[in-house]
């Protein structure tokens, strides 16, 4: 045997030790983290619409940007962003980092751009023509940006709309006036100072970038510039809708400095710690992406919009005392599940989410809870007053820290003094009155003229979506007036929230337009009857997809169908029924009936709750079928990865819902359907520090057929969960196959609670 010297063992040890740590090393790099599945290009690429932008954004905050662009494929970028004003909003104030200063203005007509990427908490792109490198990080009201200038003179231009940029002594402060006379302000600074620095009015460039997506919203334009003898040059800035002062005041509170790996690194923890509130197990790398990339867009917004425990109104236009207060919300979308799910992750959050629509309703002129709340108002879009369907799912759910009898009564005015007409918001109209008597929206007979002024020209009347919109939020009206022992209040709403059978068709099995004589409109395709997007009677949606939409009276759908049997053959024919006409006629008509699987319309927030109900048949097995069927198919890590318009989080918060295994089919009703879990497992932490975890035995990736459950050790043939079953925490454990187990879940006894109470 050889002897090893001393010298020669050192040597081996410190060997070991490197390779070990190189092993290190390596592990950490491989190893992700949630927000490393992130991915803020999926869905950038629609079929037909705009799904998604690639957010740069914390949670929820007020402060947010993308590439200033209109779609993915755009060649050039319009500026680099400093704000937008609202989810797909105006893009408000525009950077320019430039070599050469000329007359004609060059700097707004866009750059030639390569090497972005793109996380949500950081922004990096090259300048690729002018050799500039660009690196941005985001705070909640403020950020930072580092220019790298490889050739040439440094520029950097400041750019607003309809607004003002004036110079001071330790930086610049700037202002730009958005809908509603509302304001945003800016202020900014350097780390070096500039050797010149110029304000320059100018009207944009009709030749030039006219991309109306991300206009800064005037034609006259201020633009700051900035010029450096040096080639790395850092700028911070902070933003406000109180003043140039507190838009100071906002930076200084939150970057101290210019070091932007650091920010970068405080916004990567603040997205782990938030999307780290559930943990997932099993399956591959692509399906966490999905997943993860879903989660962050339930997350983009409400936005906080506070500032120094004070905040500005759209409302009133007026600055009000109180934090935190929330907007930016398209109801019509977010009430059906993403709101849902803070209720499970974060209910404090989701509690002053609800105050701070009171709050809206209380500084509205008439006291009405919002549709679709932004930074300059409300801004009413779609159809329906969906708040209050929020304002019950909460409190049914145990929410207690919002003043439910204040939101009680702004849901009474909403419902009975504000008009159903879709994309208005005025008092009632004569087809309000109408609605009143017969208890239906009347429709116009094909061809016959528009007499009410308040319907919107393109929008139409959208008969049969308003009645049946009008239905689920009198029952939601309704089940709060039970909760608060308003008995009268919830004898008439109950009463109107069957008005949908006013416009049943008994003989075609639809939901049917009635002229205001109350006769059917005849003759009628459910397909193709309405006009683009079927609002004469619908709404981006046609009857089929209509048929369904009575989530808080499932059962007694199911009896007007005929039985449990009728309605399961009538949602087979709905996922079979073919388009009728070839995909560009279809289209044209319904470019928001994408995501198409017969008539079933994947891509549109309506449709999301539809697979879910073969459960109340009996047939939980179906469920899980075509749960799992529509993820694969629409659902997917790439640029094309959601079906259609991702309003609000709508389409990814039933990514989540149904990754995990469940979904809130009825808002306001405390209980979820189960479907198929995607995970092996998962582990949703709970606002009360609690955990709920959904566990699957015999996994395999396709293996999606429940075959028996077990709830906290004990067997579960439900084909459902109570709120209380999940928040109390516990094990839902599913052993899973890849035939489906026919009989789970199928009795009379298994199906979910739906209301069925007469009129």
């Amino acid at each position: 045997m050889k002897i090893i010297n001393k010298a020669t063992f050192a040597c081996f040890i410190l060997l070991l030790i490197c390779f070990s740590c190189r092993q290190s090393n390596n592990n950490q790099q491989v190893s992700k983290e949630p927000v490393d599945y992130v991915n803020p290009y999926t869905g950038n690429i629609s079929h037909l619409l705009v799904p998604t932008y690639p957010t740069v954004q914390l949670p929820y905050s007020m402060l947010r940007v993308y590439p200033r662009r209109e779609i993915y494929t755009d060649d050039l970028i319009a500026g680099l962003p400093v704000i937008v004003s609202g989810h797909r909003g105006l893009s408000v104030f525009r950077i320019d980092p430039v070599n050469t200063i000329n007359e004609t203005n060059d700097f707004l007509e866009g750059h030639s751009y390569g090497n972005e990427q793109i996380t949500p908490y950081s922004y990096t792109v090259d300048l690729d023509e002018e050799e500039i490198h660009v690196d941005f990080a985001p705070s909640h009201k403020s950020a930072l940006y580092n220019f790298t200038f490889n050739k040439g003179n440094a520029n950097i231009v400041l750019t607003s709309g309809n607004g003002e940029i004036e110079i001071n002594d330790d930086g610049f402060n700037a202002c730009q006036t958005i809908q509603n006379n509302t304001k945003i302000y800016l202020y900014c600074e350097t780390d070096r100072k500039p050797v010149k620095t110029e304000i320059r009015k100018s009207n944009i460039n009709p030749k030039g970038w006219k991309d109306a997506a991300v206009s800064l919203g005037g034609k006259e334009l201020t633009s700051l510039i900035l010029s450096f003898d040096i080639p790395e040059i850092s700028l911070r800035y902070g933003i406000s809708f109180i003043s140039a002062e507190q838009a100071k005041k906002n930076l200084k509170q939150e970057i101290q400095d210019y070091d932007i790996e650091e920010l970068a690194l405080a916004g990567r923890n603040e997205w782990n710690m938030t999307l780290g509130k559930i943990q997932v197990e099993g399956c591959d790398e692509n399906a966490k992406t999905i997943f993860y990339t879903a989660f962050y867009r339930t997350c983009e917004r409400m936005i906080d919009i506070s500032e120094d425990g004070k905040y500005y109104s759209g409302m009133d236009n007026s600055i009000h005392e109180g934090s935190p207060f929330y907007t930016d919300d398209w109801i019509w979308d977010t009430y059906r599940a993403t709101h849902p799910l803070r209720t499970i992750v974060e209910p404090d959050r989701e509690e002053n989410m609800i105050q701070s629509y009171i709050k809206y309703a209380q500084q509205s002129p008439d006291g009405w809870l919002p549709t679709f709340p932004e930074v300059h108002g409300d801004n009413h879009s779609m159809n329906g007053n969906h708040a209050v369907a929020s304002v019950l799912d909460a409190y049914v759910k145990g929410l207690r820290n919002f003043d439910v009898n204040a939101a009680f009564e702004a849901a009474k005015k909403t419902l009975t003094e504000k008009s159903l007409i879709p994309w208005t918001r005025t008092q009632n109209t004569e087809l309000d009155v109408i609605y009143k008597e017969k208890g239906f929206f009347p429709s116009l007979e094909p061809g016959e003229k528009e007499t009410v002024k308040q319907v919107n020209t393109f929008e139409k009347r959208q008969t049969v979506a308003i009645t049946l919109a009008a239905c689920y939020d009198d029952w939601c009206m309704a089940q709060l007036a039970k909760e608060l022992g308003k008995e009268k209040d919830f004898e008439y709403f109950n009463r109107t929230s069957f008005n949908y059978r006013n416009i049943y068709n008994p003989e075609t099995g639809f939901f049917h337009p009635k002229n205001s004589k109350g006769k059917f409109i005849e003759p009628f395709d459910y397909i193709y009857s309405g006009g683009v997007g079927n609002r004469d009677y619908y709404d981006e949606n046609n009857g089929w997809t209509y048929r369904w939409d009575v989530p808080h009276n499932i059962a007694d759908l199911i009896q007007l169908m005929g039985g449990a049997s009728g309605f399961a053959a009538n949602l087979d024919k709905t996922f079979r029924e073919p388009l009728g006409k070839g995909r560009p006629d279809f289209y044209h008509q319904s470019p928001d009936h994408t995501g198409n699987v017969g008539q079933f319309s994947m891509g549109n927030e309506p449709s999301l709750h539809i697979p879910y109900l073969y459960v109340y048949t009996g047939q939980a097995w179906k469920t899980q079928k075509r749960v799992r069927t529509l993820l694969k198919q629409w659902f997917r890590n790439d640029l094309m990865g959601i079906p259609g318009d991702e309003d609000g989080g709508g389409l990814s918060a039933f990514v989540v819902f149904s990754y995990l295994g469940f979904y809130p089919v009825t808002p306001g009703l405390p209980m979820y359907v189960i479907g198929s879990p995607v995970f092996e497992k998962a582990s949703i932490q709970l606002g009360n520090g609690k955990t709920f975890t959904v566990k699957c035995l015999n996994y395999s990736p396709d293996n999606f057929y429940i075959q028996s459950a077990k709830l906290n050790g004990k067997e579960w043939n439900k084909a459902w969960l109570n709120h209380k079953d999940l928040i109390d925490g516990g094990i839902l454990e599913l052993t899973m196959g890849r035939q489906p187990n026919k009989e789970w879940a199928s009795s009379p006894e298994a199906v979910p609670p739906s209301y069925t109470m007469n009129k």
